[in-house]
């Protein structure tokens, strides 16, 4: 998860875990046999290496490229089967740098040289640095947005070094010490960067820095801040820079409120999280998927149903709660009821639709759970006109770790065969489940021993 500054850059929110991999894209087929002919046939011949990036580049579309130099290039990549693989960057980027249909990007060339460093192609690294300088000019403008990039895309691989060199580079252009438009953003970006590599103190530092010369910080910079002092449990400071966030004239919303959640969970502050989200509710600030994610990745009884996904589950709201512990019952009764079901939800009186992108494990069970529950009460007990299709979207797996394989699909497969349910895979579209209307409302009726409809 990532936000972003009104001047472009991205706060990097903390590494996804086992529960929540499949909002990464996978790498394509092509780009995966790629890298492992090069892994087998190239890695440490240069010359066959070479002729192999060629051959790809030459008979690849725009997206397999730039997918397969993203995948090499990326922070997460170190743990892969083939991180070693990296220090080929530059040679693939040159490489795709010279097609017909290639758009110069700052920040693809921004993650090409932070991976390079990274690897200590140094030398590599600086001849992409003197491209970007000889290209911009005196675009000062362009050379600091530049700049921020990179000091982004050293925080994702946790460089200190890159970030300070990044910005001694912004401040050595001409008109630094004369351009507010300079200053404010070298600082977003060093106060964003520390704050992702874990340095919310040094960050603050520049914050009052900033302050000092005039210049006020946006709600980015507190938000990464106090994002960063939550992520290391100094939750008095998280506290403290969020109140001076207010004053400021800042107003609490859903993705600060995120961010808290989500770094109170890490530490397994479940009551204090209950506070939180009531102070969301008494704020009217609405919850979102990412709400549901923040709160149920750190619910352990949750986390124990969807990540053994054979096992037999409880299917429905009212089973879920018996078996919860008490802090975790008051965080999911301050969840359910909430909008994000609604506007998870399309329905006419052709098709009722529920959508799960977007949702990590547990966020879809909880949702699949309160959308039966709605769909008794719609129906059922309300008698409201049943539409003539349901369609459950779950994702075929396009954007998962392994391509092909949604975690989310798997984990409805097993709850709608555990309730023998008439929702079955649908042959136009493999990423739904699809079931007659009146056919499954009478199921639910069935199952939740009520009148048939």
């Amino acid at each position: 998860m990532a936000t972003t500054t009104a001047g472009g850059l991205q706060l990097s929110l903390p590494p996804p875990s086992f529960r929540h991999r499949s909002i990464r894209a996978a790498l394509s087929k092509q780009g995966h046999r790629f890298l492992t002919s090069i892994a087998t046939a190239g890695a440490d011949d240069p010359a066959t290496a070479d002729r192999l990036i060629r051959r790809f580049v030459a008979s690849s579309s725009r997206s397999v490229a730039l997918d397969a130099i993203s995948h090499l290039i990326s922070p997460s990549n170190t743990s892969s089967s083939f991180s070693r693989l990296s220090p080929l960057a530059f040679n693939l980027y040159s490489t795709i740098s010279r097609t017909s249909w290639f758009s110069w990007n700052a920040k693809l060339i921004a993650d090409v040289i932070a991976s390079l460093c990274k690897h200590q192609r140094f030398d590599e690294a600086q001849t992409l640095v003197s491209e970007v300088e000889t290209k911009l000019g005196n675009k000062e403008r362009d050379l600091c947005n530049f700049y921020c990039n990179l000091i982004d895309s050293h925080s994702k691989h946790r460089s200190k070094q890159g970030i300070f060199d990044s910005y001694e580079r912004i401040n050595q252009l001409p008109s630094h010490s004369s351009s507010t438009y300079l200053k404010k953003r070298s600082y977003e970006s060093i106060i964003g960067g520390l704050s992702v590599i874990d340095l919310p103190h040094e960050a603050e530092t520049f914050m009052v820095e900033m302050k000092n010369k005039g210049l006020r910080p946006s709600v980015f910079e507190y938000r990464s801040l106090s994002y960063a002092y939550g992520r290391l449990g100094l939750f008095e400071d998280m506290k403290r820079v969020i109140c001076l966030m207010e004053d400021e004239g800042f107003e609490l919303d859903v993705v600060s409120s995120n961010m808290v959640i989500s770094s109170l969970g890490s530490h397994n502050e479940l009551k204090e999280m209950v506070l939180w989200v009531q102070r969301m509710k008494n704020l009217k600030i609405p919850f979102s998927i990412r709400t549901y994610n923040s709160v149920l990745n750190h619910c352990p009884t949750i986390m124990s149903i969807v990540e053994h996904p054979k096992g037999i589950k409880p299917t429905s709201l009212e089973a879920l709660f018996q078996i919860l512990n008490d802090d975790e019952c008051d965080l999911i009764r301050e969840l359910v009821g909430s909008s994000v079901l609604a506007e998870s939800m399309e329905l006419t009186f052709v098709e009722l639709k529920v959508d799960l992108h977007g949702m990590h494990l547990g966020c879809a069970y909880l949702i699949l759970l309160e959308w039966f529950d709605d769909v008794i009460r719609r129906y059922v007990r309300n008698n409201e006109v049943i539409p003539n299709k349901v369609t459950l979207v779950c994702g075929a797996g396009k954007h998962s770790v392994i391509r092909g394989e949604s975690p989310i699909k798997g984990l409805v497969k097993e709850i709608l065969i555990q309730m023998k349910s008439p929702l079955k895979i649908d042959r136009k579209n493999v990423g739904c489940f699809v079931a007659n209307g009146k056919v499954f409302i009478n199921w639910l009726c069935e199952i939740s021993k009520t009148s048939p409809c």
